[in-house]
Formats: structure tokens, C-alpha cells, sequence
């Protein structure tokens, strides 16, 4: 953990390498890219800005979209101590010392106030989230947590409930052309082709310290071939087939995760495929999407069309057979087919209703005609008298029997939908309840 009481070093130490991405920082909002829906005129973190008053938030983003950047700079505007922590290598100790810190800076000659920066918050567990409860209770610090993550799932709902939530957006072409433009006016050596430049910016998936690590690389890499130019070529062949940011288990998975399930559910196989091809290309792992399909067959197909679920549990076999990137197509024809399958969440829905139900329900006894009567003792006790067997009633069905509990109403949990092979169902369904409401008329 480090301290000061500004938001960054006065400068580098001789002989220290300070990366291009540290260098550029801004000083002042006025040199902040992007993030203009927190940052301009009017808008929230502004006025927060503006007030002279800190208050403890978390700010909420992709990497490098200027979280640390503007905790730095809040800093700054209220002339207070940075104390940065981060979650990924800090622990109570940090916390305690930071908490120290706070009281020496606020008890000086010279009364200054604190803000304590965690970085990656959702890494902290929940009792070490709680250390900080009491200090931003007392005002004894400003407390400003960054993180790629849903702050809803991964900060505690104590800790939430005393900090405002700003969300910062991936830095468009736009912003990153400009800060790619400001680091090759005040560091460049190497002039970069337009067309190299708006794949780096590509490369860079809106996240600007990525830009500016690449870059920095780049200009090594250049200077020592001695190019006086970064062409298109050249950075195709450097940096290789481009990568994407993508968080295999964090809030962007879940994102696409979702847009897929979404389009699926919507009949869009277009959009199916390009989101399971995102998710495959970004690093998703096959296995997980054959049984996120094997789930979208059971909750938004079902009775409509039973097939599904078993093309489905076919893809995800004959992915594990042919493995990468063979089986890969099978999962693509699988999300076609459910993506263009009639609709049904019937079963779904009625499973969730019974669950419902159950849960608010009195446990009742099983009837004594659906019993089992295994033994003499049970038969004697009328387990199982009076079931009537279906085989051998007419259509196999015995009109007017209750198989539910003794005093229950009946429960139309399942309706079918108007689509696919639910069409049949629906009709044989509804003949069958008619039977029933007839033979309890002439009873």
C-alpha cells in the first residue's frame, strides 16, 4: 500500500521507468477523455466535483475507463490524502494502516481529509468490506471503491447502502483515437499510418490503458527495427490476431450469456449466432454454452417442440467427441434450431408455480387410494383402496379421479401455449378436464 498526499508522484525518480499509460494521466477534468455523461457540464460527478464536498462512492466500469483516474483527480480537488489499496493484494492490515493514516492526517497541525481508493473492491470478502463501514460512518474518510464488476452481487449491501454508484462506459473509437493522438504529440517518436492506427484503437476495445501499453510497446518495437513508420502491416504482424477483452466469469459474460439466452427466446438466429460465435471467439467455454442450450430447450421450447432438448444434449455430445474446432459447429446448429423452434415456457412456468405453492402450502398427506401397499399390514389399513387403474378404464383414462391431496382444489398449473406440438397437448388436455368436470356432474 502506498500514500500521498496528492493524487500522484511529483515525478519520476531518476532512473525509473514510468509507463506511457501513467504519464499521460490527466492533471485536471479538463484532459479527461470520455465518461462525459458523469463528467460534463451539469452532469453528477461534476457537481460532485464542484462542491467541495467528497463523498464516498463506487465507481463501476471496464477496464481502463478512468476509474482510477478520476478517484486521483477527487483527490485532487479537495486538496486530500490518497491512501490506494488494492483488493487483489491487501487484506485488513492494509485497512488498519489506512485507517491510521486517516486519523494522523486528520488530526495534524494542518487538518487534512482522506480518501481511501480500493481498487477491484468485489475482491475484498465481506468482513473485510465491513472493516470500512465505521470510518466512512464517522467521516473519518472518503471511501471510493473501482470495479468490473456488478456491484449489486459483490459489494455488500451495508457498504452500497453509503456509497452513490457511478457507471463508467467503455471509451468509444473516438476517445481512444484522441488519446492516441495526445500520446503521439507528447511522446511519439514513431508517426503510425491511419489504417494502423484505427486497428490499434480495434485492438484496444475501448479500454485506454490497453491502448497505451500497446503503443508503448510498439514504439519500442519500432525504434528498434528503426521503422519511421508503423504501418498496417507491420502491426497486423506484431501484434497477431487481434484479442478481445473479454471476462470469462465476470459481469460481461453474464451480459452475452444473456443476449444470447434473449435471442433465442426472441426467434433471432441471426443474433444467435453472433452472440455464441462472440462468446466462443472471446474464450467462453464450449461445454458451458452446450449446457446454457440444453437449458434454453427446457425453459423457453419445452412441449412445443421435444426435440429440441434432445438436439440439444446431441450438440453438447458431439462437441465433447470432435472437441475445438469441430464440435463447435454442432453447437451453432444447435442454437439455430432453437433460435427458429415454436416457443413454450408452459412447463416452466407451471414448475415454478407448483414450487410456489408448495412453499407456502400446509405439508398434506398422501390419499389413502394413491398409498402404496407393499404388505398385508398396509392393505388392512386401506392403503390403496379404491384406486382405480387407468388401463383399465376407457382411453385409458379414469374420468373424475383426484390425484391430488384430500381437500386441495385443482390446480391448472400447466397451460400449454397455442405453438408447436403444445397445440396437440392443449387439445387432449382440455378433453381430458372436460371428461373430469363431467364424471364429477353425474357422481
Amino acid at each position: 500500500m502506498s500514500t500521498s498526499r496528492t493524487s500522484r508522484p511529483s515525478g519520476p525518480s531518476a532512473g525509473v521507468h514510468v509507463p506511457l499509460a501513467e504519464r499521460l494521466r490527466p492533471h485536471h477534468l479538463g484532459e479527461v477523455v470520455g465518461q462525459q455523461h458523469l463528467l460534463g457540464e451539469g452532469m453528477a460527478l461534476r457537481i460532485a466535483f464542484e462542491s467541495g464536498q467528497p463523498h464516498s462512492c463506487i465507481l463501476w466500469g471496464p477496464p481502463g475507463t478512468g476509474k482510477t483516474t478520476i478517484a486521483r483527480l477527487m483527490a485532487d480537488a479537495f486538496d486530500a490524502q490518497f491512501i490506494p489499496i488494492s483488493a487483489v493484494l491487501g487484506g485488513v492490515k492494509d485497512i488498519r494502516e489506512a485507517v491510521e493514516l486517516a486519523q494522523k492526517a486528520r488530526d495534524g497541525l494542518v487538518p487534512q481529509s482522506t480518501i481511501v481508493f480500493v481498487d477491484e473492491v468485489h475482491r475484498f470478502n465481506k468482513s473485510q468490506q465491513d472493516a470500512f463501514l465505521p470510518h466512512v460512518e464517522s467521516g473519518l474518510f472518503t471511501f471510493i471503491g473501482a470495479t468490473t464488476e456488478n456491484p449489486s452481487f459483490e459489494v455488500n449491501s451495508a457498504l452500497l447502502s453509503r456509497a452513490a454508484v457511478y457507471v463508467l462506459n467503455s471509451l468509444t473509437d473516438d476517445d481512444l483515437k484522441q488519446i492516441l493522438a495526445r500520446a503521439q504529440a507528447e511522446y511519439a517518436q514513431t508517426a503510425i499510418e491511419s489504417e494502423a492506427a484505427d486497428r490499434l484503437v480495434a485492438y484496444a476495445d475501448g479500454d485506454a490503458r490497453r491502448l497505451l501499453n500497446t503503443l508503448e510497446t510498439l514504439f519500442v518495437a519500432a525504434q528498434a527495427e528503426g521503422l519511421s513508420t508503423i504501418t498496417d502491416t507491420w502491426l497486423l504482424k506484431v501484434l497477431g490476431e487481434r484479442l478481445r477483452r473479454y471476462d470469462k466469469g465476470g459481469e460481461q459474460f453474464y451480459d452475452t450469456i444473456s443476449a444470447l439466452h434473449k435471442s433465442v427466446r426472441g426467434s433471432d438466429p441471426d443474433a444467435a449466432l453472433y452472440w455464441l460465435v462472440r462468446m466462443l471467439d472471446g474464450g467462453a467455454d464450449p461445454r458451458y454454452m452446450a449446457r446454457r442450450m440444453v437449458r434454453m430447450a427446457s425453459e423457453d421450447i419445452g412441449l412445443a417442440d421435444p426435440r429440441a432438448l434432445r438436439l440439444a444434449l446431441d450438440a453438447a455430445e458431439v462437441y465433447e467427441r470432435l472437441g475445438s474446432p469441430e464440435g463447435e459447429l454442432a453447437l451453432a446448429e444447435c442454437v439455430v434450431y432453437l433460435a427458429m423452434a415454436p416457443k413454450s415456457n408452459a412447463v416452466y412456468s407451471a414448475y415454478n408455480a407448483v414450487r410456489a405453492f408448495i412453499k407456502q402450502d400446509v405439508t398434506r398427506p398422501v390419499p389413502m387410494h394413491l398409498r402404496n401397499a407393499p404388505t398385508k399390514l398396509m392393505k388392512q389399513l386401506d392403503y390403496g383402496k379404491g384406486y382405480r387403474y387407468a388401463h383399465d378404464e376407457e382411453d385409458a383414462f379414469a374420468a373424475g379421479e383426484s390425484y391430488l391431496p384430500e381437500g386441495m382444489p385443482a390446480q391448472p398449473f400447466y397451460q400449454p401455449v397455442p405453438r408447436g406440438l403444445e397445440i396437440k397437448i392443449g387439445e387432449r388436455l382440455a378433453q381430458l378436464r372436460q371428461r373430469n368436470r363431467d364424471a364429477e356432474r353425474t357422481e
